[in-house]
């Protein structure tokens, strides 16, 4: 393992109650106004996404964006979202947990954890780019949002 990957990994910290997400995933959200700095407080299924992630898959990395109001205008998208109006995000998240699997075993991994949020919370879309320390290292290890 690069010391890098090591470095990244010796600064996590333990979850607790007070501490519910480690300090190199805090503000990793952003709405689809990334830019910006005003802050935002995410919504519950952004919550639920975040916590269920970062639980299954211990990620070197996670992004989580919520891209729903880019979708705000669609009459369907205005129902779901539990009220809330959270339909759609992009997860781009780095993992050892997807050494070995193909990018389809990926994905479904990913969506299995989500079931609830897609069946239930009104999770609508999701785009995912999901990578190993290794290719995410191999790339550069720099950001993977490209839009």
């Amino acid at each position: 393992m690069s010391a890098f990957l090591t470095s990244l990994r010796a600064s996590r910290t333990q979850l607790s109650r007070t501490n519910p997400i480690p300090s190199p995933f805090r503000n990793m959200s952003s709405s689809a106004g990334a830019g910006r700095q005003a802050t935002r407080i995410p919504g519950p299924v952004e919550t639920s996404i975040q916590q269920k992630v970062i639980e299954a898959f211990q990620p070197v990395l996670l992004r989580v964006y919520n891209d729903s109001s880019k979708h705000s205008h669609h009459a369907a998208m205005r129902a779901q979202g539990g009220g809330s109006g959270e339909t759609h995000f992009a997860i781009h998240l780095v993992s050892p947990s997807f050494s070995g699997k193909s990018s389809i075993a990926r994905h479904r991994m990913v969506n299995a954890l989500l079931k609830d949020e897609f069946d239930n919370k009104g999770l609508h879309a999701l785009s995912l780019r999901l990578k190993t320390p290794e290719e995410w290292e191999k790339e550069g290890g720099g950001e993977m949002r490209a839009e």
